[in-house]
């Protein structure tokens, strides 16, 4: 019989995941009302920064939990198999309902779901290497993001021909694992004793509570959340 004690969820963590859910939410509301409803937003600069890179603090969260939880490989089967049945709706959707650019090829689900079933083979590694290779990871994928190769099937990877849709969200491996590498090793150093950082934050507090609670569901969230937003959408268009 196992002595080993469950490690108890880490709150921070949870509420930051939380954040980064509500402002995806926010994002591809904008982006269904400027693109169904054909509204202009005239949204800041900033904006596009957070659209173009938010999802670097998603990615490196999901890392720092990779150290904190076990199963990781088995857990990113089921989270890419999430992301297997994204592509397919919005393929779907894109071809019976002429909704053209939503199709999701390797989104983030999908690189999630990757990360965390390669992360076994790095998790022995130190901290200080990990970092390393993740810094490799990121400097190379935005070294490939330059350039245009002629086979059309490396883009989960980060290599893209040019003449095939890679999906309105794209979130390849370079340097995307990288970021999520860059995550552990800041799990393994950070939370290396697997304990808030944050002990005497009263996390019962109910935005820290509602944050913490989105975070927690984050994944269902991501899946049901844009439908709903599609029904708000179109009721600026009726």
């Amino acid at each position: 019989m196992s002595d080993k004690k469950p490690v108890s969820r880490i709150w921070e963590l949870d509420a930051l995941r939380g954040l980064c859910i509500l402002f995806m939410m926010v994002i591809h509301l904008f982006f269904d009302l400027e693109y169904f409803a054909g509204l202009e937003l005239g949204l800041p600069e900033w904006f596009d920064l957070v659209q173009q890179y938010g999802h670097i603090f998603f990615v490196l969260i999901s890392g720092i939990c990779a150290t904190l939880a076990s199963r990781s490989f088995q857990r990113g089967i089921y989270v890419f198999g999430c992301g297997l049945l994204i592509s397919y709706v919005t393929l779907f959707a894109e071809v019976f309902f002429q909704l053209n650019g939503i199709r999701i090829w390797f989104g983030i689900l999908h690189l999630l779901g990757v990360c965390m079933m390669l992360y076994p083979l790095f998790k022995k590694l130190p901290h200080w290497a990990l970092a390393v290779i993740g810094l490799c990871f990121v400097v190379l994928g935005f070294w490939m993001d330059t350039i245009r190769v002629d086979v059309i099937w490396l883009f989960p990877i980060g290599l893209r021909s040019g003449t095939v849709f890679t999906g309105s969200d794209f979130f390849p491996l370079f340097p995307g694992f990288g970021w999520f590498l860059i995550g552990a090793a800041l799990g393994k150093s950070v939370y290396r004793k697997k304990l808030s950082l944050l002990p005497k934050v009263r996390s019962s507090a109910l935005p820290l509570r509602f944050l913490s609670f989105v975070g927690k569901h984050s994944l269902i969230i991501y899946l049901v959340h844009q439908p709903v937003l599609y029904a708000i959408t179109f009721l600026f268009i009726m």
